[in-house]
């Protein structure tokens, strides 16, 4: 089966930009696939230079070495500022080609405000840039204070059914561009 990567572009404690993740991820696991979370939060990871070489930050290779050997990815962000998250922008810097080349990626953006595809459209642009494969389906949440209970569950059918369609087509999509089974 697949293996996937979720990163999710937020620091904030109780982030729904994480919550959105841990939801995307727990369907996807439901489909068989088996699936990771890379906290950034836990990740001492430099500001992106340019440069390829980042020895005094080993969590950079452990980032790395984890989305090299996944087959997809599920991206979180919270749209600040009408764009990417800075941290979730900053993670995808730190990676090239040899890391995200090929991979199948779906990506959620969380606001709160009025829902829009600007985050989604600029990880689009992104995960094209370096030749990951975008699936159709993206999950945008707006007025994320609304969408979760407490306990991190979600409170509208539609929207559970917009996260089953996402992680099917997140797996199903990523068994066949990869070649899994």
């Amino acid at each position: 089966m697949v293996k996937i990567i979720g990163i999710g572009g937020s620091l904030r404690a109780g982030s729904y930009s994480q919550i959105a993740l841990r939801v995307a991820a727990e369907r996807a696991q439901v489909l068989g696939a088996e699936v990771e979370i890379l906290d950034l939060r836990s990740l001492d990871l430099p500001f992106c230079d340019g440069e390829n070489d980042y020895r005094n930050y080993p969590d950079v290779e452990k980032l790395r070495n984890a989305v090299r050997q996944a087959d997809g990815l599920i991206l979180a962000t919270p749209e600040y500022h009408g764009s990417v998250s800075g941290v979730l922008k900053n993670a995808l810097d730190l990676m090239s080609f040899e890391h995200l080349d090929g991979k199948v990626a779906g990506a959620i953006s969380v606001l709160g405000g009025q829902v829009n595809s600007n985050a989604l459209n600029d990880l689009r642009t992104i995960l094209r840039w370096v030749h990951a494969w975008v699936i159709p389906e993206q999950i945008a949440i707006g007025e994320a204070w609304k969408a979760f209970s407490p306990d991190g569950k979600l409170l509208d059918e539609k929207l559970s059914k917009r996260f089953d369609e996402f992680a099917k087509s997140l797996v199903e999509n990523t068994c066949k561009l990869r070649g899994v089974s």
